[in-house]
C-alpha cells in the first residue's frame, strides 16, 4: 500500500514539469522517487498542520509539487491509514537564487504557490508556520550558515519549526560520495563552487544549541528499497526555537 501511494506521488507530483521538457520531466520523478526526503516529510508529518511554508533553496519546486499532489490524494479518500494530513499550504514561498530554477517553477505550477530569485544570505524572511532548509546550508560559508539560520527561526511564528536536512562530514564514504554528488549537482545548476562547507553532524547540533533550539533526529529511510538515496550521510533534524532542557 505504501509504495503503492508513493509511486502515484511521484507520477502526480511530476506530471506538470512535462510541460517544461523532457529534463524537467525527468529531473522531477528520478528525484522524488530516488531521494527519500519527500516520503519521510509525509510518513512522519514533521509540517502537517503547517500550511504557511517557507521552502529555501526551493529548486524548481519539488516540495510545493509533492505536498500539493499528497493534499489531492488526501481528500480524494486514497491517504494511508495512519499516515498524518499533508498542509494545506494556504501561504507557499519558496526561495532560490537560481532566475532558472525559479522561472521553471512558476511556469508549472499555480498559485498560492509564489517562487522567489533572491539570496538567502541577504534576504528578509517573510512569516511562517514552517521553515524547510532541505541540502542548502553546505553551500554558503560557515558565517553565513549561521547568519541564515537565526533570520529564518526568526521568521517562525509562535509554534513553528524548521526541517533541516545536513550532511554528515562524520560520516566516511557515504559522506564523500553525497559531497561530490552535490558539487555535481551545484555545477549542472550553474553554480560554479570550489569546494562545499560542511560539519560532523555535532557541530551542526552545536551550532543549533547555540542559537538557542531543540531539536529531534527523523529517520531518513521509509521503506526498504525505497529510493536510491538511502545510505547517504545525511541526518534530517525537526528544529524548534526554543531553550534547551
Amino acid at each position: 500500500m505504501t509504495q503503492e501511494v508513493l509511486r502515484t506521488l511521484v507520477a502526480s507530483a511530476s506530471a506538470p514539469y512535462r510541460s517544461a521538457g523532457r529534463t524537467a520531466w525527468h529531473f522531477a520523478r528520478g528525484k522524488l522517487a530516488g531521494d527519500p526526503v519527500f516520503a519521510q516529510i509525509l510518513r512522519l508529518g514533521p509540517v502537517s498542520g503547517h500550511n504557511r511554508i517557507l521552502d529555501l533553496g526551493c529548486g524548481q519546486g519539488l516540495v510545493a509539487a509533492w505536498l500539493s499532489s499528497a493534499l489531492d490524494l488526501y481528500e480524494s479518500g486514497r491517504w494511508p491509514s495512519g499516515w498524518p494530513s499533508p498542509p494545506r499550504l494556504t501561504k507557499y514561498i519558496g526561495i532560490d537564487r537560481s532566475g532558472a530554477a525559479i522561472a521553471l517553477a512558476g511556469s508549472v505550477l499555480p498559485p498560492p504557490l509564489r517562487f522567489l530569485e533572491g539570496d538567502l544570505r541577504t534576504l528578509t524572511f517573510p512569516e511562517a508556520d514552517a521553515v524547510l532548509m532541505i541540502d542548502v546550508l553546505h553551500y554558503m560559508p560557515y558565517a553565513d550558515q549561521e547568519s541564515v539560520l537565526r533570520r529564518a527561526l526568526a521568521c517562525l511564528h509562535s509554534g513553528g519549526l524548521m526541517l533541516l536536512r545536513i550532511g554528515d562530514a562524520s560520516g566516511g564514504l557515504g559522506f564523500r560520495f553525497s559531497y561530490w554528488v552535490d558539487l555535481m549537482v551545484a555545477h549542472f545548476r550553474g553554480h560554479h563552487l570550489r569546494r562545499l562547507y560542511c560539519r560532523p553532524l555535532d557541530q551542526w547540533q552545536g551550532l543549533l544549541r547555540t542559537l538557542g533550539c531543540t531539536w529531534e533526529n527523523l529517520p531518513l529511510d521509509p521503506d526498504p528499497g525505497w529510493g536510491w538515496g538511502r545510505g547517504l550521510a545525511n541526518a534530517l533534524l525537526l528544529v524548534r526555537p526554543g531553550p534547551v532542557p
